[in-house]
């Protein structure tokens, strides 16, 4: 599958995405960089069609792009490399990532601005099972500016500001909570829900119901509990929206448990 950058990804399974071998910038000082074709085609959004969308449906709408500095720059460069490059920044990374930014800029704007979605949404898989993939100072000096970029651009027109994030994330709660984002799909089963006792009305837990133990191996009435433990630990009037991954390996009767619960609530 080549991607609209013009990244190959190698699918060894239909429906996941699966992992580029062969990245587009191979040169440590990103000379090479200009192989890389920005979708421009992005810019150009049919905003009739989306907002009569929007007008032809009482759900919450979100965008329907996915913007995604860190893993866009593992696709173009290969995770191992970016890891060093962050580590070790030259001007030229810098730069790109700069004009990479800018370009999530303008679609996350014409999303805001020109539409009446909801929520425009944003994503990076930033966690092991443990902790972040980088050293959280550098989250924060180079990542953290274009998060609130997008938070900014949508509350500046009225929208809400969406993030998913896979992993151990709790190192960058604070941070997301501090700019002003109003909902994060994060693994609370990874990170430990009584960890996030914490930032309880706060900020909106958008799921999500473990899908690594609880959703494949749990009896229905155990998921129950699971339910009912995210519920007295973070609802605050509000505050969580219930989710969960019907991926492989889930039990159809834990998924249809789960969504029983939370309207029992």
């Amino acid at each position: 599958y080549v991607d609209p950058f013009g990244v190959t990804f190698e699918n060894l399974q239909y429906g996941v995405i699966g992992e580029v071998k062969d990245p587009l910038i191979k040169d440590d000082e990103w000379a090479d960089a200009d192989k890389v074709r920005f979708p421009v085609e992005y810019l150009t959004l049919d905003t009739e069609a989306v907002n009569a969308f929007c007008r032809s449906t009482d759900k919450f709408v979100n965008m329907g792009v996915a913007v995604r500095p860190f893993e866009r720059l593992q696709f173009l460069r290969g995770t191992e490399n970016l890891f060093m490059d962050l580590a070790d920044p030259c001007d030229e990374f810098l730069a790109f990532v700069e004009k990479l930014h800018k370009f999530y800029c303008e679609i996350v704007t014409i999303w805001a601005r020109d539409t009446q979605i909801d929520a425009v949404t944003f994503m990076d898989d930033w966690g092991t099972q443990n902790s972040l993939l980088i050293n959280p100072k550098t989250w924060v000096e180079i990542f953290k500016p274009m998060y609130k970029d997008y938070i900014d651009i949508a509350h500046k027109y009225g929208k809400k500001a969406f993030m998913h994030s896979d992993g151990n994330t709790l190192a960058i709660y604070p941070h997301l909570i501090e700019l002003g984002l109003d909902a994060f799909n994060s693994q609370i089963f990874c990170i430990g829900v009584e960890n996030l006792r914490q930032y309880a009305g706060k900020i909106t837990f958008w799921g999500e119901l473990d899908r690594q133990w609880i959703l494949p191996t749990w009896t229905a009435e155990e998921v129950a509990g699971a339910v009912d433990q995210v519920y007295d630990t973070l609802w605050r009037n509000g505050g969580c929206i219930a989710q969960c991954e019907f991926g492989p390996g889930a039990k159809p009767e834990n998924v249809i448990r789960c969504f029983e619960r939370w309207n029992e609530k």
